[in-house]
């Protein structure tokens, strides 16, 4: 079995991780690619580009200008770590011990627009890139032309090395990141599932379910 979800805008690179266990990006060359085409971008390009504040627009711009490898513990960190949106603050990595985290590694992937796909153990460096905007290098007009099958491949050498013979892929990304799947190739039963809570009268498809405080 194979979990795919999407990766957060928010990031926290403020603190180390609890592990120095780091493994390293399959797609790096092909991120080079995308941050050479990123750094032909001014500041207000990429505002407009992204649909950000000038603020934001100028974080990233030093953010691709500083981008570099090798990737190390001090330039980078660890992808399940880094992310702060809301799925990774309820995923509460900083509580797994060595066995949740050899399983993640084995059994999650975190789509990309940059990096394509991510290994939570993977070193990555602050970026900015969503997978639904149309942003391409090399001849392709987007993301989804740019990475093509590639994705999807991943994705099934993952599978074929589980030892499962029957081949299970829970899709809880976003349909902006799961488009970059190729669902006709990829060698496993597809399981979406929809999560809703009753609510005045009928059963709302919830995103994320926010509990209060105490609340269980």
């Amino acid at each position: 079995m194979l979990t795919v979800v999407s990766p957060a805008k928010s990031l926290d690179y403020s603190n180390n991780a609890k592990t120095k266990k780091h493994t390293e990006p399959s797609f790096l060359n092909e991120a080079d690619q995308l941050i050479d085409g990123l750094r032909k971008l001014n500041p207000a390009q990429l505002s407009s580009l992204m649909d950000i504040s000038d603020t934001l627009a100028a974080e990233n711009f030093q953010r691709y200008q500083e981008w570099q490898r090798p990737f190390t513990l001090k330039n980078a960190k660890q992808a399940i770590f880094a992310f702060k949106g809301d799925v990774y603050l309820g995923l509460k990595a900083e509580d797994f011990g060595t066995a949740d985290l050899n399983f993640a590694q084995n059994h999650l992937r975190i789509l990309s627009g940059l990096y394509g796909v991510l290994r939570p153990l993977d070193l990555m460096q602050a970026y900015r890139l969503e997978m639904g905007r149309g942003f391409g290098v090399n001849g392709s007009r987007n993301l989804y032309e740019f990475w093509g099958s590639k994705i999807t491949e991943d994705l099934n050498a993952t599978l074929k090395q589980q030892s499962q013979k029957k081949k299970i892929l829970i899709n809880l990304a976003s349909n902006e990141y799961f488009s970059s799947v190729d669902a006709k190739l990829l060698d496993a039963e597809i399981i979406t599932p929809q999560f809703k809570d009753w609510a005045r009268g009928q059963y709302r498809v919830l995103s994320f379910l926010r509990r209060k405080p105490g609340v269980r």
